[in-house]
This record gives structure tokens, sequence and C-alpha cells, in this order.
């Protein structure tokens, strides 16, 4: 006769006894907790975000109640293996990630998962990550095949494509990624291709990697000036991890060139005064994730059988401050009657010696 062995949720709630009580020797106390009570470990890599804020509104608003830990990589991805490392004493019902780096060094690639060893049949449920499946977190967006799930933030590049040609026509349009990311390559490779079927050019630039193979921001100024040398009439700032942490010098290097910038995300437009972009508002995109959390941690649905998701409703940002310093890059005037004007002045352009 077989033994009976108990399913995974109940075998966590054991070992979690276990622990507290201390009958497992050497074994890392946790915190006490109400049984019922659900616990969720939060990696973000640049610590919290509106994502983050529209995540726990949700949850919050629906009365659960919640143990989280949040950790943070603070932009350093090497860091990741110390927070893993707490996972078996923290017993953490679901993880969430935020971004393509901190997804891929929790979850792994669907071909190598749990690299770490660590995460086991733990649920993971991302955010902030622009290609999964070109990433290869998934084979498919609504087949996983493993206990991971999330929210995409970008808006399809095609449909971005579209917005920028009605806010201004334009027959080139400038990239600058880093070549480590997998998700950035995918865009970039989305952009070249649409640029080819409508007799468009991209032109691309990569950032400088350092001797350990980290993208760096040395000599970015240098090339923004080249995309617009080169004739770039856009340049589209891809959804890139790395990007995302020097915007703070890359829109005022726009400016100076009179570039006009195009973002995939809010963050872009919305705190560092690119010009204009086409994006999935941070709260709602961390609600949908946590619509999905609940399903996983309330209702018992599998994160497998959760088809990961983009919002299908969008907003236009257009920052007219920027319009102004870019000499008068201004959109059609029926644009402004169903985009959010940003009042946020641009940062002072830097000299760029």
């Amino acid at each position: 006769m077989n033994a009976y062995v108990p399913s995974l949720p109940l075998r966590r709630r054991l070992l979690r006894a276990a622990l507290a009580i201390g009958l497992l020797g050497g074994a890392a106390p946790l915190v006490a907790r109400a049984a019922d009570r659900r616990r969720i470990l939060m990696i973000t890599y640049r610590g919290r975000t509106e994502v983050e804020d529209g995540f726990l509104e949700y949850l919050r608003a629906q009365g659960r109640d919640l143990d989280i830990v949040h950790r943070d990589v603070g932009q350093d991805i090497r860091r990741l293996p110390a927070i893993l490392d707490e996972i078996p004493g923290l017993a953490p019902d679901l993880i969430y990630t935020w971004g393509t780096p901190v997804t891929l060094g929790v979850a792994g690639s669907w071909r190598h998962p749990d690299p770490s060893g660590k995460v086991g049949r733990i649920p993971v449920v991302f955010a902030l990550v622009s290609a999964p499946v070109a990433a290869g977190i998934v084979p498919s967006l609504t087949q996983q095949g493993r206990d991971v799930t999330g929210a995409v933030h970008v808006v399809p590049t095609e449909t971005q494509v579209k917005a920028m040609a009605a806010y201004r026509e334009f027959g080139k349009v400038g990239l600058l990624y880093s070549t480590t990311e997998p998700n950035s390559r995918a865009i970039a490779a989305e952009m070249e291709a649409l640029c080819r079927v409508t007799h468009r050019t991209a032109i691309h630039r990569h950032f400088q990697l350092d001797a350990a193979g980290r993208p760096t921001a040395e000599g970015l100024e240098r090339l923004i000036a080249e995309l617009r040398e080169e004739g770039a009439d856009w340049f589209y700032l891809v959804p890139d991890t790395f990007l995302g942490t020097v915007y703070d010098r890359v829109i005022p290097a726009s400016i100076e060139q009179k570039l006009p910038t195009f973002g995939a995300t809010e963050l872009a437009v919305r705190q560092y005064s690119a010009l204009t972009g086409l994006v999935s508002r941070y709260r709602s995109v961390g609600r949908l994730a946590a619509v999905q959390a609940d399903a996983i941690l309330y209702q018992g649905t599998p994160a497998s059988q959760i088809p990961i998701e983009t919002l299908k409703r969008f907003a236009l940002l257009i920052n007219l401050h920027t319009a102004k310093a870019l000499g008068g890059f201004y959109p059609p005037i029926e644009m402004l009657n169903y985009a959010d004007v940003i009042t946020r002045a641009p940062q002072p352009t830097r000299h760029l010696g």
C-alpha cells in the first residue's frame, strides 16, 4: 500500500510549524504569523515603485492579510544570490519579481529553471518584464509549463510605431540599449523588422560593457549625438532595465541634440520628462499582477494556468515643456484632446563636453 504523502501546501505548513517550534535543529527561525496569513517575498531592482504600490493596494482592497517581505538588489543583480539564500527560512507562499534580470535570476529560463535551487515549487509572479517569451522566461504566454506568470507592461511595438508616426512622421528612429538584456534585444529586433516593412530605418547603438560584462553609461552622450548625426528623427527609449537607471543623463542629452524621445515606459515620460510615450500605467500593471497573485494564493489556481497578460488600455503621455525645449516639437492639436499632458519641466541640459 502506498504511504500517504501530504500535498505541497500542507507540507509547507508542516515545515513552517516545525521550524517555528524548533523541531528541525539548526534551522533559521521564522517570524510567527497566523496560519491563514500568506507571505509574499517581493524582490525589486531599484526600490519600491508605483508598480508595487498598485500590487499591494489591490490585495489590501480585497481584505487580504499579508506578510510582505521586501528585498531589493539596488540596481546590482550580484546581490540577488544572498536574497535567494533566505528563501528556505522565509518559506514564502509566492515570490513577486520586478524586471527581467531579477525574474531570470529567481525563476531562471524555462529550459533551465530555478538556477539557485532555492525556489522549488514556489509560484513566481513578475511585473515590468517586456518580452517574457523572447527573454526565455516562458515558452508561451498561455502555456508556461511551470509555476510562473505575470504582467507585461510594454505596449506592442507596432502600436508604438503608429503613435510615433501620428505625432510626427519619421524616416529614421534611433535606439540605445544593453546587448546583455534579452528583452532589449528582442524589442530592438521587433523595431528593426517593423522599420523594414514600412520603409524606415532603425539606427542601433549599444551601451559599452565594463570588465565584468555589465553595461556602463560611459560615453552615452556621444552615442546619442551619433544617433542625431545619422539622421534619427525619433529616439525610441527601449524598455531596457539599465537604460531606465540613466534617464537623468539620457533625456537631457537628447534635448541638447534636439532629438525627440518616445518612451516605452511611464517612468521615462512622467518622471524624467521624455517628450512622449504610449504606456501602461505602473499602478495598473501592479494591479494586474496582484489579480494573478490573488488567484494563486486565495483561489488555488496554479500559476501555470494563469496566462501572462498585457493591459488592454494604454495612456498617451506628452510633455509640453520638453516639446518647447526641443524647439517647438509640438503634437497635432487633436492629440491633446486625449493625451495626458505632463507639466513637469525637463531637467537642465548638461554640458556634454
